[in-house]
């Protein structure tokens, strides 16, 4: 299969070892990965604050990189966005009243899959372990990011593989389905808001004894990691990604060697 990769922004930017991990995952499976090179945002960050207009020509563009690759489906390991590209992108055009846009849209979104969903719905994978040679041998706990819930129903897709993981101790995170606080511009209009939301989420990771928290979205797992290191905790945070793409022969790093709580990505996987 022909896989086309939709890095992200923020992955793109701060977290290129989870892009990397992705690509690494799906090569080990067997399958080509491809990159449309005119890819850039998704648009999101515009549409969830109303600049409506200003996202018009930022979803049009990903529509256009996505169309102009020759690909089975795209994966991105962002629930965020890809929730964007599926349930927003055709809605904007739709409220422009761009009917071309928006079957196009609604195509490009239709063959867009979470990592998490493309690795259990799409390819069959049920046992990280077994058919990827994921190892992490860490005690592990996991947050649930609100647009991979809610938007796109993926369950406990991005759980149940961690808890395929050879030597991963995943352990319960209470209160999971709460908001972490971030929500793209949310924690920078609402500051005081988005960090008591943080505080508690910080708070429930910690009572769990783990000594990282992993998540299926970068964002989240950035706003989460910062916090924590303002607080001085040990604990840090790695994308699932990168969990599964650990092996015994090239792991990621462990909990204690990733860098700061705030996630210096570039040390992940190196």
């Amino acid at each position: 299969m022909k896989i086309a990769l939709f890095a992200t922004c923020i992955v793109d930017a701060m977290y290129p070892s989870t892009a990397r991990a992705t690509v690494s995952i799906l090569e080990r499976l067997g399958h080509t990965v491809v990159f449309p090179a005119g890819q850039a945002c998704c648009g999101q960050m515009h549409m969830n604050s109303g600049y409506f207009p200003e996202a018009v020509p930022v979803v049009r563009n990903h529509v256009e990189a996505f169309e102009a690759e020759d690909y089975d489906v795209a994966v991105a390991p962002s629930g965020s966005c890809v929730a964007s590209v599926k349930h927003q992108h055709a809605m904007l055009a739709r409220t422009i009243g761009d009917a071309d846009l928006e079957t196009r849209a609604n195509a490009v979104g239709a063959r867009t899959y979470e990592l998490s969903a493309l690795l259990t719905d799409v390819l069959g994978v049920t046992d990280a372990a077994a058919e990827l040679g994921s190892w992490y041998p860490h005690r592990v706990t996991y947050h649930p990011s609100c647009h991979g819930m809610r938007l796109l129903r993926l369950g406990d897709r991005q759980a149940d593989l961690l808890r395929t993981v050879e030597g991963l101790e995943l352990e319960p995170l209470p209160q999971a389905d709460q908001c972490c606080g971030f929500g793209g511009t949310f924690s920078m209009k609402n500051a005081d808001v988005s960090s008591a939301m943080l505080a508690d989420k910080n708070a429930n990771i910690a009572a769990t004894g783990a000594g990282l928290c992993t998540g299926g979205d970068a964002s989240c797992l950035l706003h989460i990691g910062g916090g924590l290191s303002r607080q001085g905790s040990t604990i840090s945070t790695l994308h699932f990604a990168e969990i599964l793409a650990s092996t015994r022969d090239n792991p990621a790093p462990a909990p204690d060697r990733i860098g700061s709580a705030a996630g210096i990505s570039g040390k992940a996987g190196r």
